[in-house]
């Protein structure tokens, strides 16, 4: 934050400009603009600005580009990195008003919307157009699709539809000087150049403001099909996987593994009903098929089914006769959205990774007697195994807070020497920043430090972000 009079002309203009509700100020700053999800101590940002219009974001980067001012966009501040926490002294730029739905096309498939709208809210619009929007993740009341965005956000449904860059057709986006660059392409084909948008998919507001989005709809599944079922070992959940894919093809959404411990987590201390039993299993599977026709898709999966139990790859299972059923099925793997209570689990670590999927047991025993060894951590795991990416929940009993450097040097140590990701959907932010090099080779961080140059020469776009 440069805080010269120029600086402080400046904030006096967006004040004029923003008005009283659009740049929020001492006592009026609110508090959850402070951090985000990653539970990062509260920054003291200068304002917070508020924005209705790509205009008034073109306006506000003007200028606050000219006078040196720090800007860290943010969304609906559901990220676990610490990408949207403000720099102290900076501003932080909430997208907050900028939501809404513009436009729904039926022929081609494609929803034109707001950068701050809430992700449920998209989903929401489509059902009722007819159409089917499938990120999907926990905070999707909460989250917003520009953050989606930034993030290259995965959530539930990968397996089937990609990651979030492969959702987008199109996106506007204001550069650190204001400039606004207008790449609303509503085609699937379209390779004229360079594909700009991807530049600013998954780069955490560093490279520019998204502020209007093209989605890309798909048809509204006709029905869907979900089953738990209980594996004796990991061997039996990678053979799971085969079939599932082999029987069901396209039509498989989702591939959930949730290991014994955090199966105990959820259906004992958070109290989420347990439709299977697991015994004397290890991992417990949710499969679900989102098909087009009730009559054949659902033979499909019972087949599926009728597989496992003839190859003995499953030791128990419990089959979806109704949506409510499904919801339940899915309530044990949203269960860890209930850890941060102090009666089940309080203050915890939380990390997102990737690993190649045959290697991914192998990880989950050593990372546990690590954190036990080496600092009495207790430790969980889940994750959407089909796709490549697992969730770990780590806490000391008792700490607060709790010690995040230690137990990430212990995790991402594995991964590095695994050859996984230290990010595979929530971004780097802060908290992952010491971590980049185990993921990414030092001439494609070089790489990522020229572009934010060319980009943003000046560094004020969510500085301390990704890299330093």
């Amino acid at each position: 934050m440069n805080d010269t009079t120029a600086a402080t002309d400046a904030l006096a203009a967006l004040r004029r400009e923003l008005g009283a509700s659009g740049c929020l100020e001492g006592a009026d700053l609110p508090a959850r603009n402070r951090t985000d999800w990653s539970f990062l101590p509260q920054t003291s940002p200068r304002a917070v600005l508020r924005p209705t219009s790509t205009e008034e974001v073109a306006r506000i980067m003007r200028e606050c580009h000219a006078a040196g001012f720090s800007v860290t966009p943010q969304g609906g501040l559901t990220g676990l990195c610490g990408g949207a926490r403000p720099v102290d002294g900076g501003v932080a730029l909430s997208l907050e008003r900028m939501s809404g739905i513009e436009a729904i096309d039926p022929a081609g498939m494609t929803m034109t919307v707001l950068a701050g709208t809430p992700l449920e809210r998209i989903q929401t619009a489509a059902a009722e157009a007819g159409l089917y929007f499938p990120l999907d993740l926990g905070a999707r009341g909460s989250c917003a699709i520009g953050g989606n965005l930034s993030t290259n956000a995965g959530g539930n449904r990968v397996i089937r539809y990609g990651m979030t860059r492969d959702l987008v057709l199109g996106l506007e986006a204001v550069l650190a000087d204001g400039t606004v660059v207008s790449m609303l392409n509503r085609m699937i084909k379209n390779n004229a150049g360079y594909d700009l948008k991807q530049l600013f998919i998954g780069s955490e507001g560093t490279l520019g403001i998204i502020t209007r989005v093209v989605l890309r709809l798909f048809p509204q599944p006709a029905c869907t099909s979900a089953a738990l079922c209980v594996a004796r070992d990991y061997d039996a959940v990678l053979g799971v996987l085969s079939a599932a894919r082999q029987k069901l093809g396209p039509l498989l959404s989702a591939f959930e593994v949730m290991w014994a411990d955090y199966w105990h987590q959820a259906t004992e201390r958070v109290g989420v009903r347990a439709p299977v039993s697991m015994g004397d299993g290890s991992h417990v599977i949710l499969i679900e098929m989102q098909g087009l026709d009730e009559a054949i898709d659902g033979a499909r999966f019972e087949s599926l089914l009728e597989h496992l139990l003839e190859e003995d790859l499953v030791q128990d299972g419990a089959v979806a006769q109704s949506l409510t059923d499904i919801a339940a099925f899915w309530a044990t793997r949203d269960a860890a959205a209930e850890f941060a209570n102090p009666e089940i689990i309080g203050p915890h670590i939380s990390f997102d990774v990737g690993l190649p999927v045959s290697r991914m047991d192998e990880f989950v025993t050593r990372a546990k007697a690590s954190l036990s060894e080496g600092m009495g951590c207790h430790s969980v795991y889940y994750g959407h195994i089909g796709d490549g990416n697992l969730h770990v929940v780590a806490w000391v009993p008792g700490a607060d807070p709790q010690p995040i450097p230690e137990a990430s040097r212990i995790v991402y140590g594995l991964i590095g020497e695994m050859n996984g990701t230290v990010s595979a959907e929530h971004g780097i932010g802060t908290l992952k920043k010491p971590y980049l090099p185990l993921s990414r080779g030092p001439a494609e961080i070089d790489l990522m430090r020229r572009i934010k140059a060319a980009f943003d020469p000046e560094g004020i776009l969510n500085p301390t972000k990704i890299f330093d």
